[in-house]
Parts: C-alpha cells; sequence; structure tokens
C-alpha cells in the first residue's frame, strides 16, 4: 500500500507539474517585447502556451523612450539570462530587439510579430509610411508634452479598438484602450542604430488587416530579412498574439527548435 501511495503521489506531481508548464532547462529563454500602445500583458495568450510547452519565458517592460535605450535595456535583461535566447518583438518592439540582439552571444533568433525590422539609420515612421495603408496617426489622441519637449503618444479610446484590435472582444479591447502605454514621437522617428536581424535567423508573422503598420511593409521587411518562414494571418489585426496566439507560439516555437 505504501507503494501505491508513493506512487499515486508521484504520479500526482508529475502531472501537475505538466499542467502548470514546468520548463525544460534544454531549451532557450523566450523574450518577449510588447511594442506601442501595448504592455506585457499583450503577451498572456502566447505565454500561456510557451509555459505549457516546456518553455522559460520573460516578458519585458518595453520603456518605450527611444530605440537606443530602449534596446540597451532589453540588452541587460538578455545578459543576465543564462543560455539560449529567442528574443521576440511586436510592432516598435522589432526595432528594439533588432537593436538589442547586436552583439548578443546568446541570441539565436528573432521573431517579428507584427512588428519593424529596420536596417540600420532607418526608423519605424520611415517604414510605416513606405506603402500605404496606415490609417494610425489620425487616430491619435493629443499628444502629452513632456518636460523634455518630447511628446507622449495615445491612441485615442474611442478609436482604439477599430485601429489596434479589431478582431479582439470588443471588451478587451476597451481595457486595453484604457491601459495602454505611451510612445515617444521621438521614439518612432529615431533611426536603428543595428540592424541584427542581417546576422541572426528571423522569422515573421503578421496580419493582413494591420492598420497600424501596412501588411505590405511587414511582407517587404520579412523578404529583405530573409525570413526562415513568414506567416500572414488572415483577416488579423495589429494584435495577432492576442487574437491568433496559437498561431504566433508555433512560429515562435519553430524558430526555438531551429537553433
Amino acid at each position: 500500500m505504501q507503494k501505491i501511495a508513493k506512487f499515486v503521489i508521484a504520479a500526482g506531481f508529475y502531472a501537475a507539474s505538466a499542467l502548470t508548464g514546468f520548463a525544460d532547462t534544454d531549451k532557450p529563454t523566450i523574450v518577449l517585447v510588447h511594442g506601442a500602445f501595448a504592455d506585457s500583458s499583450s503577451w498572456n495568450r502566447v505565454v500561456t502556451r510557451l509555459e505549457r510547452d516546456g518553455y522559460n519565458v520573460k516578458a519585458v517592460a518595453n520603456p518605450l523612450r527611444g530605440v537606443k535605450t530602449d534596446g540597451e535595456y532589453v540588452a541587460g535583461v538578455i545578459k543576465a539570462l543564462k543560455g539560449q535566447v529567442v528574443l521576440v518583438g511586436h510592432s516598435y518592439g522589432g526595432s528594439v530587439i533588432s537593436d538589442a540582439a547586436a552583439g548578443a552571444q546568446n541570441v539565436k533568433a528573432l521573431v517579428f510579430v507584427a512588428a519593424f525590422a529596420p536596417a540600420k539609420g532607418e526608423s519605424a515612421a520611415d517604414l510605416s509610411g513606405k506603402f500605404p495603408g496606415s490609417t494610425l496617426a489620425p487616430t491619435l489622441a493629443e499628444p502629452v508634452v513632456l518636460p523634455s519637449g518630447e511628446k507622449d503618444l495615445y491612441i485615442e479610446q474611442g478609436k482604439f479598438p477599430d485601429q489596434f484590435a479589431a478582431d479582439v472582444p470588443v471588451v478587451t479591447a476597451r481595457l486595453m484602450a484604457v491601459a495602454q502605454r505611451p510612445i515617444t514621437d521621438a521614439a518612432l522617428a529615431e533611426p536603428a542604430p543595428e540592424a541584427a536581424w542581417e546576422a541572426i535567423p528571423s522569422w515573421f508573422i503578421y496580419g493582413d488587416a494591420d492598420k497600424n503598420i501596412p501588411p505590405k511593409a511587414l511582407q517587404w521587411m520579412a523578404d529583405r530579412a530573409k525570413s526562415r518562414r513568414t506567416v500572414a494571418v488572415q483577416g488579423a489585426s495589429h494584435v495577432v498574439m492576442i487574437s491568433h496566439p496559437g498561431e504566433v507560439t508555433k512560429l515562435i516555437e519553430e524558430a526555438a527548435s531551429a537553433i
């Protein structure tokens, strides 16, 4: 009876481990970097799936102050991690990860989720205007002027659901609108200091109904980066990781397996 009891307890422990997603130390750590008008919670549905599949995951609070300073912040997070890293960026976060990964010995793959992948000297604003289709500018609220003279940008709360998250339940999108984090105008106009995608294998996924970054621009950046795989999700908005977490998780895990 004691042996049976021990077996039941052990079986229960391992079952619980599987359910709670105990990390496999042989797998790379997945570092997730959100973009403008979002926060780390935008990755929640992806995090749940990655942890279930045994990955260590870290969702970074992107400062959204400037490409170079944000990149340095994320680089510091990466440096503190042991083992290999897959670095994932959404939207403006793509500019940040491409800078942060430059020279980082442990970053083995980049995943761009509806994200900018600028060449050195290009800005997010440059790439957003490269092709027609972005309707972001008219939805921006009155900027908040900072002591430095820079301006914090928000999307008007009433326009946020349709502009940013059209395929997300309206109740959720409205909460996102209230909790959105601003980005400085300078960050969107700042030329990229580095372009890590030129040396590190990259994967891309985006929604073909994105209203923030034109889908043609996203596909063009993926082609330029010689993307290992590019996924265009039909009907998906700018927050494809929220509305289609399964597809995003699958691509991240493909990148993780490739290294």
